[in-house]
């Protein structure tokens, strides 16, 4: 429970005396909230589909109460058609380097377009140039499970963003689709895998790009039909004809930024100064220029990025993490300290690339320990033991491009596992951060070159809060120029495994959360909202945990089997708030899953009949929320 911004309310005149018709206008704040959590899903019709029926009580500063019932409301299914050109394309279907949709040939004969069953992030923008009665989402489709033939495509297909226009209604707040474009990446050589996304402080969409593609892998495969990085594959998809020559892995695992123009036009670019590494977030801190990613996969690091610039992501430094393990309790606790790895732009960085500068341009290697080379772990080369020397003059190249490889080489902690999602926490000076398996790096590892990490395996998860200070240096006693430094970090909300499942096949505690990824703070409401991406769990779950009390509260629940993305805490627009949602993969997994409370055929049936298993997601959100700007219309959307 706790305190809100004002709200404004002008008292009726309910007596005509001069006293009254001189007095001040009334003002009211929103005093309190309160999250219901409601159930799990139980039946079969429950479990299939995307629904809330929580509630939030709010309590206003003149003594009203009110209890909002939330709800969840769809935008569209990722497999939608809309308008593009004269012709009807599906929103989650991927376009190549010249615009067109991208085919699946996987069934001979009958070639359709890929259709993304992958929706992930949301970034709702604030009102361009202050219009109240239209708004526009940016959305990501992360990947394709399955192509035609029923054949796994992860990581094959080119990706792909989508910019919505919506009407809000100006009396209600309920959000309609106006219309839905494709964002347009042929001049950052394409889209790879992006997962999560945050909006920045200056209205920028800021998406990412995970799992980049091993360099060194890559260039072991060159002159062979081996295309284990998936490189091959994307080009020929995203540049035909070309795909061959522009086949490259160091084109990806930087930062997209999306900016969408007063006119709804959107332009995308790529960040090649935030190094290359996992993204599966840049989450900005209200400096404009601080921010902090996960870095997604086993045996990954922690990164922060100071621009030069505010609001300009173009150029900056790059620094890496060394973890001090201060204790084992709550999921663990920890102190930072940083390794700087340099500073870039992206004009230098991109120039390597378009030089075709490879992974042996950059590093010496040795089959076993060897005078002169480091030996380091991390999640590039299959996650084996590598030995590495950075060649002369190349340490550059090497920050930006082998970023973690390069700060494992200087002795940053690159053990970290299944890093997800960051919010900020802007009056209280926090970053929260998402662990969603707490595992093989993390745990006790003796034998690895590293073992700064030695926390308790926690399969199910670990959200963790980090401390934020100023007046910091790095480990060359140089001053770090930013007051948004993490120097602590410690465990809040832990997941609970179990040791084996129960009826509805969760194998983790049903009433905690369990393996968190999506993140969101909402400032107004003093909440971090937490999205799951679990097989722990059987239904995913969106939850809202008081940072003040401690409560945790289930808000949203997703399809069996699909995983809840796309989590923003949208506190205005327009006077109204929302929480943006998504789910993806719906029906995944379930036939390995040992359910008895409901008829699990009759589940995946329902599942593949109303949604598609593995065929289609949903982009939408949940609606009831207050609003923090005008009383009289509490967001009854």
């Amino acid at each position: 429970m706790k305190k809100r911004l004002a709200l404004t309310l002008t008292a009726s005149l309910l007596f005509p005396t001069v006293a009254a018709m001189q007095a001040a206008p009334k003002h009211v704040e929103v005093q309190t909230v309160s999250f219901n959590g409601m159930s799990a899903p139980k039946t079969v019709e429950e479990m299939s589909k995307a629904y809330s029926n929580a509630t939030i009580d709010v309590k206003y500063t003149d003594g009203t109460m009110k209890t909002l019932p939330l709800r969840y409301e769809k935008f569209f299914k990722s497999t939608d058609t809309f308008d593009r050109d004269g012709k009807r394309i599906s929103a989650g279907t991927p376009i190549d380097a010249k615009g067109n949709p991208i085919m699946d040939h996987s069934v001979p004969n009958d070639p359709v377009p890929f259709i993304s069953d992958s929706p992930d992030a949301n970034s709702l923008l604030e009102p361009l140039n202050g219009a109240s009665g239209k708004l526009h989402l940016v959305s990501h489709y992360e990947y394709q499970t399955v192509d035609n033939s029923g054949s796994s495509a992860y990581g094959r297909v080119p990706a792909s963003m989508t910019l919505s226009t919506l009407q809000q209604d100006k009396k209600s707040g309920k959000l309609t689709v106006a219309g839905v474009e494709k964002v347009d990446f042929s001049e950052t050589k394409g889209l790879w895998i992006p997962c999560n996304g945050s909006l920045s402080p200056w209205n920028t969409h800021l998406g990412s790009e995970e799992y980049e593609p091993d360099a060194r892998i890559f260039e072991q495969e060159q002159g062979t039909n081996k295309d284990s990085t998936n490189v091959k594959s994307f080009a020929n998809y995203y540049f035909g004809e070309e795909g061959a020559k522009m086949a490259n892995p160091y084109w990806y695992g930087f930062v997209p930024e999306v900016i969408v123009h007063p006119n709804g036009k959107a332009k995308a670019v790529k960040h090649y100064s935030t190094g290359r590494f996992s993204k599966e977030l840049m989450k900005m801190m209200p400096d404009s220029k601080t921010a902090y990613f996960g870095d997604d996969g086993s045996y990954t690091m922690m990164f922060m990025y100071i621009a030069d610039k505010a609001k300009d992501l173009s150029s900056g430094t790059l620094y890496a993490a060394k973890f001090n393990q201060t204790g084992t309790e709550n999921g663990g606790s920890g102190d930072l300290s940083w390794i700087e790895l340099g500073h870039a732009t992206d004009k230098e960085i991109e120039q390597y690339i378009v030089d075709g500068i490879a992974f042996s341009d950059i590093f010496e290697t040795s089959k076993e320990p060897k005078a002169g080379f480091t030996t380091i772990k991390t999640y590039a080369n299959k996650q084996n033991v590598e030995y590495l020397k950075v060649k002369p003059g190349m340490e550059k190249a090497a920050a930006f491009l082998e970023t973690r490889r390069y700060a494992a080489t200087l002795g940053a902690t690159s053990e970290f596992n299944k890093m997800e999602g960051l919010a900020l926490n802007t009056a209280d000076k926090k970053v929260y951060m998402a662990i969603a398996d707490q595992g093989k790096g993390m745990e006790v590892n003796p034998n690895d070159p590293q073992d700064d990490i030695r926390l308790p395996k926690i399969k199910s998860g670990v959200t963790y809060e980090l401390d934020l200070q100023a007046s910091q240096k790095d480990h060359s006693g140089n001053k770090i120029k930013s007051g948004y430094v993490a120097t602590s970090m410690k465990g809040i909300v832990v997941g609970e495994d179990m040791e084996k499942s129960d009826k509805y096949g969760n194998t983790a505690h049903p009433e905690k959360v369990a393996n968190p990824d999506n993140l969101s703070y909402s400032d107004e409401m003093k909440t971090l909202f937490i999205g799951e991406d679990s097989g722990m769990h059987t239904n995913n779950y969106v939850w809202a945990y008081d940072t003040e009390s401690k409560k945790l509260s289930r808000i949203l629940s997703v399809p069996a089997g699909a995983e809840a993305t796309g989590l923003m805490a949208a506190d205005d627009r327009n006077g109204f708030s929302y929480i943006l949602s998504n789910y993806q993969h719906p029906g995944d997994g379930l036939e390995g899953k040992s359910i008895t409370a409901v008829n699990k055929a009759m589940l995946i049936e329902t599942i593949d009949r109303e949604i598609g298993v593995n065929k289609s997601g949903d982009v939408g959100y949940i609606t009831g929320l207050p609003s923090f700007t005008n009383k009289l219309h509490p967001s009854k959307k």
